[in-house]
Parts: C-alpha cells; structure tokens; sequence
C-alpha cells in the first residue's frame, strides 16, 4: 500500500522512479540517475501534496493520462533546477563583446539583422545581460533589426523571466551606472526597462523537440543546459545548433561543457567554453524568428 504524499518521508519504488526518470529523458533528454533519487523524490512529493494525490500511483497515472499532457510538462518542471545570475561566465561577455560585436556593428549599419538566441534563459538575467551589452554598444539602436530570443522548457521559470523584476542582491553584480540606466526601482525591487524588455522575446522551447525558429543567428548561448542531457542527446544538439548559426556564429557554452568529439563536428574553440562554426557553405533558410 502506498504511503500518503503528506509523509515527506514517503519512498519511489525503484519502479516508480524508473517510470520518472524515463519520461524526463523522453519528453526532454533530462538525465535522471539513481543518485539523484532523494532529489526528485522531495520534488515529486511536494507537487503531490499541491495536487492533493496520496498515492503515488495516483500521480504516475496521471502523468500517463494523454487528457492531462500538461502535467507531463510541470514534472519537467519540478525536476529542473534554475539558477542563473547576470553576468554569469563574465569571460563570455568579454569575448562576445570584443570579437563578435564588431562585425555585428558592420552587419547593421550594411542593413542587416543581429539575432542572438539565449537557449535555457531560466529567469531572464542571460537575455537581459546580452540586451544590456547590445545596448551600450549600439549607441543609436532604434530602427534597427536586433532581437534577442530567449527561450526555456519551464512555463514557470520564463513567466519570471518575463516579469524582469529582480531582489537588489541579483544586481550587485552590475556596474552602478547599468543599474541606474537599465532597471527602475519598484519598492524593494529592480524592474528592468522596457528598452532592454523590448530587445527580447521569450518563448516556451524544448530543446530536443522541432524548432519553430530557422534563423541564423549570429550567437547562441546555451551555459549549463546541456549537464542535464546525456551523450547522445548532447551530441544531437551540435549539428542542430550548427545549422543555427551564421557562417561563422559563435556557440557558448556552460564552464563545465565540452563539444565532444569536437573534430569533425564544424566548430572550433576560441576559448574557453567558447565555439566558433566553422563550415563556410551550409544549407539555411530565411525564415524569421517566429
């Protein structure tokens, strides 16, 4: 007989957290190991308790109701762990603002687009960091074709993103005159300003569902994702986020991901974390971000 959800204590079967564990890699390539079997317990118990469901039978029975595919998505959701701050990896920063936002100049003024596809936004400080970047380097921006795309699997997580509403403590990271230029004081919080808001569009994505989007875009960040996947669903995402880029885009990466095998797979690093697409020639579509 299954303990009631009220009962943190409450134990997954190894079964039950087989059957967890597989929906998370199939609906979004979330490696789940056996370590991580307290973890998604505390996780599952607490969205049992919000769904008042004792058994936990009950939530896997729903979870496999195809008449409720949503809570599919908010499993999904609970087991993926958010953090993110501004300024994260300032060294990628550096670069792209350095190496990359020159010839980005020279493509707008010639009447082209920038795109540049934050992938796994969490709560929005990667997308605001780049708008704000883009900003201070495009003195007269108005007019221009430069968006930002910000996207994540989290409903959750991207309504926060959305609301771009930050605690002091998340901005003492950025310099007093960004602060004071890019985010409004609302009470105890900072609110960011609608230039930086009117850069970027968030959006709902699965990484390893279809693309709505054909780009290309000139950079994609994508920084401490890809540690949730396993091998082969990493290795599906190079030549995908290959065929995004621009000839010659570049791909960041989280500190502790690595383009593996890197030979043969059209990158080469410019850093650390750092990729640049290699290929010359490559099939693209025109299509705008959607």
């Amino acid at each position: 007989m299954n303990q009631p959800a009220q009962d943190a204590s409450f134990g997954l079967s190894d079964q039950a957290f087989q059957n967890i564990a597989d929906i998370a890699i199939l609906d979004a390539g979330l490696s789940i190991p056996i370590s991580k079997r307290a973890l998604v317990q505390s996780r599952v118990s607490r969205r049992m308790r919000a769904l008042g469901l004792n058994a936990v039978d009950d939530y896997l029975s729903k979870l496999t109701n195809r008449k409720d595919p949503e809570e599919r998505k908010e499993l999904i959701s609970i087991l993926t762990t958010n953090v993110s701050s501004f300024r994260r990896e300032q060294h990628h920063f550096e670069h792209f603002v350095t190496s990359v936002m020159p010839a980005l100049k020279k493509k707008i003024e010639a009447g082209g687009r920038i795109r540049i596809w934050s992938a796994g936004c969490s709560s929005g400080q990667e997308p605001y960091t780049i708008a704000i970047e883009v900003l201070k380097y495009f003195t007269a921006i108005a007019g221009k074709d430069v968006l930002v795309l910000a996207t994540d699997i989290d409903p959750a997580i991207l309504r926060k993103a959305r609301g771009g509403t930050y605690d002091a403590s998340d901005l003492k990271v950025i310099p007093a005159s960004d602060r004071n230029q890019y985010f409004q004081r609302d009470g105890q919080t900072f609110r960011v300003t609608n230039d930086l808001r009117n850069l970027i569009r968030f959006r709902e994505l699965n990484l390893h569902s279809e693309w709505p989007m054909t780009g290309p875009f000139d950079a994609i960040f994508c920084r401490n994702v890809l540690i949730y996947f396993d091998d082969a669903h990493q290795r599906a995402l190079w030549p995908r986020f290959r065929n995004m880029l621009t000839d010659g885009g570049h791909l960041y990466l989280g500190h502790s991901e690595r383009i593996h095998p890197l030979v043969g797979s059209g990158f080469e690093s410019r850093g650390a974390t750092i990729y640049q697409e290699t290929h010359e020639t490559q099939e693209r579509q025109s299509q705008n971000v959607t």
